[in-house]
């Protein structure tokens, strides 16, 4: 398995270089640092809050849902990095530059993107509205994962997949 790691490591890290070149220009960088940032959780109580705000308490249960399926989101990319141990690429890659801390060690899947997707869908299910400011926005921080040299694009792909697929089965219960 590590081998096989090894490998697509080797043939993603030319990608995450020409991606990671973005982040040597410093208000690039600090750009996506802060969608980065952004991505980590906290702004998805956002739009929650405004739903609640149009919808009122009959939006409970479905942004309860939404909840659940973002914890599930949590084991879900957390248990796959404890057996996967894929080294994130600025540590595989000497020329990538770390452009933010990472919240932990490995890579893969990404845990932002995979959240950035999973609530997108949900929230753009319960009310399309929300989508034009939630796609943009999951999109850059998918692209931030990769240009700050945090994640290949397989992990940015998988985690994304991953969180499309928690929220069709959350949406399945709204």
């Amino acid at each position: 398995m590590s081998n096989m790691i090894a490998y697509i490591n080797y043939l993603e890290g030319e990608i995450c270089l020409k991606f990671n070149r973005l982040s040597h220009r410093v208000w690039l960088r600090q750009f996506f640092s802060v969608v980065s940032r952004l991505g980590d959780g906290y702004v998805y109580a956002i739009p929650a809050a405004m739903i609640f705000g149009a919808q009122g308490p009959s939006s409970l249960p479905a942004l309860l849902t939404v909840g659940i399926t973002a914890l599930v989101g949590v084991f879900v990319y957390k248990s796959m990095k404890k057996r996967l141990v894929r080294e994130r690429p600025y540590i595989n890659h000497g020329d990538i530059l770390c452009g933010a801390a990472p919240l932990d060690r490995y890579s893969f899947p990404s845990g932002h993107t995979l959240h950035a997707a999973c609530f997108t869908t949900m929230y753009a299910h319960i009310d399309p509205s929300l989508l034009v400011v939630l796609l943009p926005f999951a999109l850059l921080v998918a692209a931030s994962r990769i240009i700050l040299g945090l994640h290949y694009p397989s992990d940015v792909i998988v985690g994304g997949s991953i969180g499309l697929a928690l929220a069709s089965v959350g949406i399945a219960f709204l």
